[in-house]
């Protein structure tokens, strides 16, 4: 079977003919309709059609829409030859860049050029390159030889750009094949192709709006920064915003989008074209709300300004409200013909309908996400809430899917960040699936949980019912298997106080530098409490320091904007570590994900911790809810890292939401007043001087029926 993955092509007619031919023939491999875009010394072009197979090796296509040319017109001819030509150079120099497919001095890759044209009837004698019309065309193909199974990963991969996006370390420091290091060496080698998801949400660019959903670990940030560098490639004159919630992520969007450019273009991105901006950005650094209010001739707000009208939590999304009021009035003249957004879960509806009015038609809005990273609350919005109706009461956005186009909603059902065992362990954890009380929260829709690479073992997933759940054996690359351990590769620690902790990490980490070999950017440390942070990351600095380790505290004692520093530990809250990872990961105080309130919210974070992780995660915690959580990840541990739960319905779904919710500014506030009275109360009736039948009768019935309802 071919894969087609569709780029932006100026012959759509010729490419969709030339898909339904492939898809007909049984041949095996991929096809890439208007991509790659190949720089030469003088410009950059795009293929009109690329055709990867093993029984015919690799080869390049070009559409003419000439009409019929004649064998007299050899100039006509001509022209068409030397495009070709123009074609063998150019993919042929590129893939001579790449050492895995060079044979000695020569690429050994043989590179074949096809011309389809109408009517190949009269194609005159003498001409270099192959010329054919579909009806003609897999005769040609077979006369091509096949390709050397050897290149075939990494021919993938240089093709698909992602050899280019993070080169290995060196790691001239390990010394011993057993050791962490030398693990992390092998791993590191193994090339990692885009799969068929990756490749459509990268590549694929439908006319209108577009939402990537994926696991942690499922590569939705580098399939952004791909695909802004192929818009951009492909359409220069473009103005394309790429934004994100996590400051962190600035250097590493800005790193992958100039190497897929330069693989596109062989030059810098247009940076006055291309912006990559945080969502709203800041002292130093520009974000898109700011520069979408002052488009607008506003002057934008900052946090504290939000803080202070709308509360810590709700700063952003109030900022953003005020901004689409005045857009809503004034209707400005839109500002992007794309937006890539990343981290789409901790963004509010405000924000989405702002970029929606700020992006021309026919609105190319992508969007990517993960329901459990969410910081807050856990649901996200349906699109009807997130983008509005328009004045029919119609969906302004809605998402479809066709097999001959573009797909505008994509799942990424496999990660190659997290081995199986620390995501199945997240996801229980998030969930709450081994918790005494039951679920914390659970999706929308069941069948979510075999879009993101789960199978049912037991059960089935419909609402009601009980189900066991083990990650499907193709959801997660061989490497894992192949050279981790689940004993070795999650590991949970509880300790008395925070002290004690604080001191087995810093020795574990001792260990890591000396024995396992691993270097100092390869480990973090997460702090999934970010208010408490900074006095916590203190007591974690003082223990490196005993055992000789520089640390540093991420946004405190270093900028916010870089996570990993040589030579020193990374300490960062979970916002700041948020959209990075690390091999090996240290989730500090894990109790907290325990808490007596904003369950969902604190699962969320939990999950999202242990998602940093590339293959070693480490989850420490101390004090009595340390044990509550030891008990649910020995559960899950102990059933083989399988999720056993009753799926919740409809009804229960929205009783989870009422019970584990985030409460506004002014409910904690009310709570805390409650909390005091309470307070208060308690030792006068505790001491006997006063007796609830002391109290009005009609206060006294209230109480007692209060909190004898079935809540």
């Amino acid at each position: 079977m071919v894969e087609v993955t569709h780029g932006q092509t100026q012959n759509q007619l010729a490419a969709n003919e030339l898909r339904r031919l492939l898809l007909s023939s049984g041949l095996s491999g991929s096809l890439y309709i208007g991509y790659p875009i190949l720089a030469s010394a003088d410009d950059s072009f795009t293929v009109d059609a690329l055709l990867v197979t093993q029984e015919h090796g690799l080869i390049a296509f070009l559409f003419s829409d000439h009409s019929q040319i004649g064998t007299s017109n050899m100039h006509a001819w001509r022209l068409l030859e030397k495009r070709q030509d123009q074609l063998f150079v150019a993919v042929e120099n590129n893939l001579r860049r790449h050492e895995s497919l060079m044979k000695g001095r020569r690429l050994g890759v043989e590179v074949q050029t096809v011309m389809v044209i109408p009517d190949a009837s009269d194609v005159p004698d003498g001409l270099v390159g192959e010329y054919t019309d579909l009806r003609n065309l897999l005769s040609v193909l077979r006369r091509f030889p096949p390709l050397d199974k050897h290149y075939l990963k990494p021919l993938q991969a240089a093709l698909q750009r992602v050899s280019t996006i993070r080169p290995p370390k060196r790691r001239i420091g390990v010394s011993s094949s057993a050791s962490k290091g030398a693990i992390l060496k092998k791993i590191e080698r193994e090339i990692a192709n885009l799969d068929q998801w990756q490749k459509r949400a990268a590549i694929e660019s439908p006319e209108g709006p577009q939402r990537i959903r994926g696991l942690a670990g499922s590569g939705k940030t580098i399939v952004l920064a791909l695909k802004a560098a192929y818009l951009h490639a492909q359409n220069p004159e473009w103005t394309i915003g790429v934004t994100f919630w996590s400051r962190a992520l600035y250097q590493q969007f800005e790193d992958l989008v100039r190497r897929f450019t330069f693989e596109h273009q062989n030059d810098e991105p247009n940076w006055q074209q291309l912006h990559i901006l945080h969502a709203w950005g800041g002292a130093g650094r520009e974000g898109i709300y700011q520069k979408i209010a002052l488009q607008c001739g506003l002057v934008p707000h900052n946090f504290n300004y939000g803080r202070s009208k709308y509360g810590r939590d709700g700063a952003f999304e109030g900022v953003c409200t005020e901004l689409l009021s005045h857009i809503n009035v004034a209707t400005p003249e839109p500002m992007y013909d794309a937006v890539l957004i990343d981290e789409a879960q901790d963004l509010p509806v405000p924000f989405f309908r702002i970029i929606h009015r700020m992006t021309r038609q026919p609105k190319r809005i992508i969007w990517a996400y993960d329901e459990l990273q969410k910081l807050s609350e856990s649901a996200l919005p349906t699109l009807e809430q997130q983008f509005g109706k328009d004045a029919q009461g119609n969906p302004v956005i809605t998402l479809l899917n066709s097999e001959d186009a573009p797909h505008q909603d994509i799942v990424l059902p496999i990660c190659y960040r997290n081995t199986p065992w620390a995501l199945t362990l997240a996801h229980g954890l998030g969930l709450g699936t081994a918790r005494d009380e039951g679920l914390v929260q659970n999706f929308d829709d069941p069948s979510l949980w075999a879009d993101i690479g789960y199978r049912v073992v037991d059960g089935n997933l419909q609402k009601g019912s009980t189900v066991t759940l083990e990650r499907a054996p193709n959801s997660s690359p061989s490497y894992f298997s192949d050279h981790l351990t689940k004993d070795d590769a999650v590991q949970s620690v509880a300790f008395a106080d925070p002290v004690e902790q604080a001191r087995w990490v810093a020795m574990s980490i001792r260990q890591n530098l000396d024995a396992d070999e691993l270097e100092h950017d390869d480990i973090l440390i997460v702090l999934p409490e970010a208010y408490t942070a900074r006095s916590e990351a203190q007591t974690i600095l003082s223990a490196l320091g005993t055992v000789g380790i520089d640390g540093h505290h991420v946004g405190v004692t270093t900028t916010r904007d870089e996570i990993f520093q040589p030579n020193s530990v990374a300490i960062a809250n979970i916002f700041r570590s948020k959209g990075n990872e690390s091999p090996m990961v240290y989730v500090l105080n894990a109790q907290h994900c325990v808490a007596p309130r904003r369950l969902a919210t604190v699962r969320n974070i939990m999950f999202t911790a242990v998602t940093r992780s590339k293959a070693w995660v480490r989850i420490c915690g101390w004090g009595p809810q340390m044990a509550v959580l030891q008990k649910e990840i020995e559960a899950i541990r102990n059933n083989g890292y399988r999720l056993k739960f009753r799926v919740p319905t409809d009804e229960e779904l929205e009783n989870m939401r009422q019970i584990h919710r985030d409460l506004t500014a002014s409910q904690k506030d009310q709570l805390a007043k409650v909390e005091r009275l309470f307070e208060s109360v308690k030792p006068v009736l505790e001491s006997g001087e006063i007796s609830i039948e002391d109290l009005p009768v009609e206060l006294r019935t209230f109480i007692t029926r209060y909190f004898e309802r079935d809540v």
